[in-house]
């Protein structure tokens, strides 16, 4: 079986570093052999951090790094000097990855800039040296602090696509004929279902040097919301679309009915991906006269916009990059 590129979700162990002990040290010097306390404090352990880079758009690199784990803070030593910080360990991810606690499943991190990082899991604090506690009443303490233990615990990346507007339909709805259409991503293409089991970006060039990114993604099937087919590895890449484009074929049975499939697994799995810009494109259209579409046409939703394309004679693709550009931008161009 072939091995997939793409890897949107990694499960890895992470422990981060201890933090040094703190020293219990007293000075002798020639001339004055009680000179007092004069421990350092231990060195902070090595935290875990992640940084996002925009140049990644998997997770595959984290494939084989299961264990995490951040170099311990060293001992504080005499003369006052204080114990080496552990090295921290960066993990670089691409941008939409979240992590979470395997056991508790709270989020904890969340990347969406390039460059940007987190202190995900925090290294241990180095221990206090003695001299940190001598007082007027007690000028030679015979104890310091230990270092705080690092965390440790089975953590979850996973990645959400980042898209501005993201693909949604049935299998074989000609989804990826459409992204090979206007864009110049070549998706893999034959004539049956799950043909796409990853996401599959495109830039789409626009007027005047603008573009804007779409994905193709997994098609749903009835009783997604619950896991069927592809189920939720699907539904989570579309939280992060501001605008979801049906792809409806024009040779369904029933277009209405299969909008309205669509539309009830994407309330089930979230309802607040019902507050997302939708518009329905009719593809495969190039078999349809006017009679036809004017059927299909009061067969669909009044309040959302719709038209006709295909992408194998490319009838209607400006007009399609056209209304998705505006959706993108309506907020500005109301400005």
């Amino acid at each position: 079986m072939e091995k997939s590129n793409f890897v949107d979700q990694i499960r890895i162990f992470c422990r981060s570093g201890h933090g040094g002990a703190g020293s219990k040290h007293f000075m002798r010097t020639k001339y004055n052999p009680q000179a007092g306390p004069d421990g350092g404090d231990g060195g902070r352990g090595g935290h875990i951090i992640l940084k996002g880079n925009k140049n990644l758009w998997t997770l595959l690199h984290l494939r084989y790094f299961k264990n995490v784990l951040a170099e311990n803070g060293e001992g504080g030593s005499g003369n006052n000097c204080t114990g080496k910080t552990g090295k921290d360990i960066t993990i670089e991810v691409p941008l939409g990855t979240i992590a979470f606690n395997e056991e508790t499943k709270e989020k904890e991190a969340e990347i969406m800039e390039d460059g940007q990082e987190v202190i995900w899991i925090k290294g241990g604090r180095g221990g206090l040296g003695n001299a940190n506690f001598a007082t007027a009443t007690n000028q030679v303490p015979e104890y310091a602090q230990p270092g705080e233990p690092g965390q440790e615990a089975w953590k979850v990346l996973e990645l959400k696509v980042l898209a501005d507007v993201g693909l949604v339909g049935f299998p074989n709805a000609g989804k990826s004929t459409l992204l090979s259409a206007v864009t110049a991503a070549k998706p893999r293409i034959a004539d049956y279902a799950f043909t796409t089991i990853n996401p599959n970006l495109g830039m789409v060039a626009y007027r005047d040097n603008k573009s804007f990114c779409i994905a193709d993604l997994p098609g749903i099937i009835e009783g997604a919301a619950e896991g069927k087919g592809l189920g939720h590895r699907f539904l989570r890449h579309i939280e992060r679309n501001p605008v979801l484009l049906f792809l409806i074929p024009a040779d369904s049975k029933d277009h209405r009915k299969e909008f309205d499939i669509l539309v009830n697994e994407l309330e089930q799995y979230n309802p607040e991906l019902l507050h997302k810009e939708f518009i329905i494109a009719v593809s495969k259209s190039d078999m349809l006269d006017d009679e036809l579409k004017t059927a299909i046409s009061k067969e669909l939703p009044t309040d959302i916009p719709h038209l006709f394309i295909s992408s194998l004679t490319h009838k209607g693709l400006v007009e399609l990059k056209d209304i998705l550009w505006q959706t993108l931008n309506k907020k500005l161009i109301n400005k």
